[in-house]
């Protein structure tokens, strides 16, 4: 059976293609010229095709079918329209990503859930389990696992071994520090918000954890789960009314405590404020005239990091911040409309490590299979062209940005400013700088440009030589010209600057600048 669904001069805008039982399959979403632009394949079609990727990965092969590019976009995003009333619609936050170390012998073990205890629905990723010789993701503590695959010696005791964990709209995927491609995973049919995240160990072994960045944490050998929020999140909002659009971040499906409130638009669209367990006076407020329109979409972004709340205008510049002394874990955001005002909302859920920010939302949303590790960029992956700069801040990752480097996330190519310097550098996203390293020390840049628009090559060099065809990338407060390089250092790969002058190149890392005589030079093709 095809259903057609026409444009408003009668052009076919999307065709659905359904099963014998009236079940989606294919759905094809055309261009304005007849042009397929997005293709989804749905239930066993996708299954199918998930497991001749799964089998290309083994051979090492990298290409990703277009049809695993987009499925994920019905649960990640969505369109939604609010009555004139105070009532939350509430939606699942369906993306987002841990990184980690580990050491431990054996089955070092991560839970994925709503709240901050085992309860239904949850995910567990048993990674070196049975022996440390295979690798298992579990829904609801039921058995048969969903994927389970052997993972021989993933772990060692004796030294910390690097993992990833992404969702997105029900994909979960799990891969080494790194590694682009998942070496396990699954979808989800029916994927819930994920605020928290557990860690233990069992089965003979102990653990020592070192999770975003943070503290060591020991675990046990007891198979109990200890939880905390997950630190990061993003969501994409366009919002159309003429006032009061409130967004709320909760822990569960419902109005709950503790609970952030975000009221665009206010008081008659003159103010926006941030509220915290539906109590006054208001954690902050800003005078915000003429900020919603009942004849436009208005695009925001909300982010949460380590407590740090904030809402971004499009184009980057914050709107209202609060920093949460006690931070908990989002796992569901709702919205509402009220005073007089009607809404229509498109929101889409983001993995905050990997969405670039501009200003106006792209429609392609790149499946989780995409996008762990080292992204892959929301458009087709750049093969040559001329490299340019391209002016950001706080944290933005333009379209097609060159990855450098990785420290617990993907890190890209960038330069910014510093005492009459221009100095190359790295973006850590997450951090919203750019670092560069100057005078025996690293510096966190809030306004840089990153590297976009070329296929980089990195050439191994040493002792300040650079090779033919390296990019010209900055220059001393003297003048001397500086190039991109990088060197591993303490398990990541960091970018830095290659000054001739000093035979090194200087990276910056945990406060310092350090200088490494041998090095890899970026070649621009």
């Amino acid at each position: 059976m095809i259903v057609y669904l026409l444009g408003p001069c009668g052009e076919i805008m999307i065709v659905y293609l359904l099963g014998p039982c009236g079940e989606t399959m294919i759905v094809y979403l055309l261009g304005p010229c007849g042009e397929t632009m997005i293709v989804y394949l749905l239930g066993p079609l996708r299954a199918l095709f998930l497991s001749l990727w799964e089998e290309d990965i083994q051979h090492g092969r990298r290409y990703i079918p277009s049809c695993l590019l987009s499925a994920s976009a019905f649960h990640q995003s969505g369109e939604f329209s609010t009555e004139d009333k105070l009532e939350y619609q509430f939606h699942p936050v369906s993306a987002g990503s841990l990184h980690f170390k580990v050491r431990t012998a054996n089955d070092a073990h991560v839970a994925l859930t709503t709240g901050p205890a085992e309860s239904d629905p949850m995910y567990e990723i048993f990674i070196g389990g049975w022996g440390n010789a295979k690798t298992a993701i579990r829904r609801n503590r039921q058995k048969p696992d969903k994927a389970l695959v052997d993972t021989p010696n993933i772990l060692d005791a004796g030294e910390y071994r690097g993992f990833w964990i992404r969702w997105s709209g029900g994909s979960i995927a799990i891969g080494r520090e790194g590694e682009s491609a998942p070496f396990a995973s699954w979808d989800d049919p029916e994927p819930f918000g994920i605020g928290y995240f557990g860690i233990c160990t069992g089965w003979g072994a102990t653990g020592s954890w070192l999770v975003e960045n943070g503290a060591p944490i020991t675990t046990a050998d007891n198979l109990e789960y200890s939880f905390r929020p997950v630190p990061t999140g993003r969501l994409e909002v366009e919002v159309r009314s003429p006032s009061n659009a409130h967004v709320a971040l909760t822990s569960a499906p419902n109005e709950t405590e503790p609970m952030y409130e975000i009221l665009l638009g206010g008081w008659e669209n003159s103010a926006t404020v941030i509220r915290y367990n539906r109590e006054k006076p208001d954690k902050v407020r800003a005078e915000t005239p003429g900020l919603l329109t009942s004849s436009e979409f208005k695009h925001f972004t909300f982010e949460w990091r380590h407590g740090l709340i904030q809402v971004k205008k499009a184009g980057g510049a914050v709107l209202v911040e609060w920093k949460d002394p006690n931070p908990f874990g989002v796992s569901y955001y709702g919205i509402r409309t009220a005073w007089g005002s009607k809404g229509h909302w498109r929101i889409k859920a983001v993995d905050p490590r990997s969405a670039p920010v501009a200003s106006a939302p792209t429609p392609f949303v790149p499946s989780p299979v995409s996008q762990p590790g080292w992204n892959v960029p929301a458009s087709v992956a750049p093969s040559g062209g001329s490299a340019t700069w391209v002016d950001a801040a706080g944290g933005e990752v333009p379209p097609n940005s060159v990855p450098g480097g990785f420290d617990n996330e993907q890190v890209y190519v960038a330069r910014a400013r510093h005492e009459g310097a221009l100095l190359p550098g790295k973006l850590v996203p997450s951090h919203g700088v750019c670092y560069v390293p100057w005078g025996g020390a690293e510096h966190g840049k809030p306004e840089y440009q990153v590297l976009v628009g070329c296929e980089p090559a990195w050439v191994p060099s040493v002792a300040g030589q650079v090779p033919d065809g390296a990019l010209p990338s900055g220059e001393t407060e003297d003048g001397e010209p500086l190039f991109v390089g990088r060197t591993k250092h303490e398990g990541t790969l960091s970018v830095g600057k290659v000054q001739a002058s000093h035979a090194v190149c200087y990276i910056p890392y945990g406060g310092q600048e350090i200088g490494y005589q041998e090095y890899e030079v970026l070649v621009a093709k």
